[in-house]
This record gives C-alpha cells, sequence and structure tokens, in this order.
C-alpha cells in the first residue's frame, strides 16, 4: 500500500512504521522517501518488537524517529 500511495502521492505523503516483527515495512518508507514523502519510526527502544523499526533506521534513515508518546504531537504537526 506505501508503494501505491507515494507513487500516487508523492511528497504529499507520510509513512509512520511501528513495531513489528518483520522487515516488510521497510520498503514502503524507502518507496515514500524516494517520492519526497517523509518518514516517521517508532524509536526502536520503545517498540513492543523492535525489529521492524530497527531495520527501517538501519536500512535508510528516517527524517524523523519517535516516541509513541509524542506521536499525537507529530502527527498534528505535519497536518
Amino acid at each position: 500500500m506505501s508503494h501505491s500511495a507515494a507513487e500516487a502521492f508523492g511528497p504529499a505523503v507520510t509513512g509512520i512504521l511501528l513495531s513489528g516483527a518483520n522487515a516488510d515495512g521497510t520498503s514502503g518508507l524507502i518507496a515514500i522517501k524516494k517520492a519526497g514523502g517523509i518518514t516517521a519510526v517508532q524509536d526502536p527502544a520503545t517498540a513492543e518488537m523492535p525489529f521492524m523499526p530497527q531495520h527501517a533506521v538501519n536500512a535508510r534513515q528516517p527524517d524523523y524517529t519517535i516516541k509513541p508518546e509524542d506521536l499525537v504531537g507529530f502527527i498534528s504537526k505535519i497536518l
């Protein structure tokens, strides 16, 4: 889905990757970043399952790394 959103909306898209146990979200964030969109990843240290956000951080530096308690403020800021 994030690949399609990146293609359709380009720089207007924001991808936020949260806790997870596999790496499938990383390619979507890379597509969003290449399209000029904003990418954010949950701080792996705060994730119940840190593999996915850590993989995204390692593969392609996200624009933002966010703690869960800061997520609402982040979304409000980018709207």
